[in-house]
């Protein structure tokens, strides 16, 4: 078993979550030329959704439907540096399979800066596991109204505001009036955030 998989497996036991049982290696094979522009994925609501297993139809079929499990290869995207990847059945029992993801990203691409299972946490510090881990069973991980999870203070104007000026996206830097309005509330709340962090 190789550093990764026993670290991550060591930590999610300390934490107290259940037994990991996970496999030798994970079948969806991630690194940096694995993410795109936000945008050139397949819109569902609010969010954006793709299959590195080229399985796109199984993954936005569940994206539609609400609920159900998504197939391996299922990648679910809100924000540009925020991603979840499903790995194969039984890769990682406590987080239903999914893998986390934070990247950097710019006009020349993305870099993944961590990944994991419960070790993650978003731009305002928040552990990703945490959060998706209270979404009700039948929603398989994914956070919506109703689902379960913890409220976030982003609105879907930001959420809009962030995608549409994803750096690798092709027009990026044409910022409507109301997303600069809307990114810059979020400045805002992510300072606030920041600064009750640091006390």
């Amino acid at each position: 078993m190789n550093l990764f998989v026993r670290a991550t497996a060591a930590l999610l036991s300390l934490a107290g979550l259940t037994t990991l049982s996970m496999a030798e290696e994970p079948k969806v094979k991630v690194d940096d030329s694995s993410f795109k522009c936000i945008t050139a994925m397949t819109p569902v609501r609010h969010f954006y959704v793709d299959n590195l297993l080229g399985n796109l139809e199984g993954t936005v079929a569940v994206a539609n439907a609400g609920t159900g499990d998504y197939p391996e290869g299922s990648v679910v995207q809100l924000m540009p540096n925020e991603v979840m990847i499903k790995q194969q059945k039984g890769f990682s029992p406590a987080t239903r399979d999914w893998e986390f993801f934070w990247i950097d990203v710019d006009k020349n691409g993305s870099k993944i800066f961590t990944r994991g299972f419960a070790e993650v946490n978003n731009r305002f510090g928040l552990n990703c596991f945490a959060c998706h881990v209270k979404a009700k069973p039948e929603f398989d991980f994914i956070c919506e109204t109703e689902h379960g999870c913890d409220p976030i203070p982003v609105t879907k104007a930001m959420f809009g505001a962030l995608q549409r000026t994803d750096p690798r996206c092709p027009g990026a830097d044409q910022v409507s009036e109301a997303d600069q309005a809307a990114l810059k509330e979020l400045g805002e709340i992510v300072k606030t955030l920041t600064e009750k962090k640091e006390q």
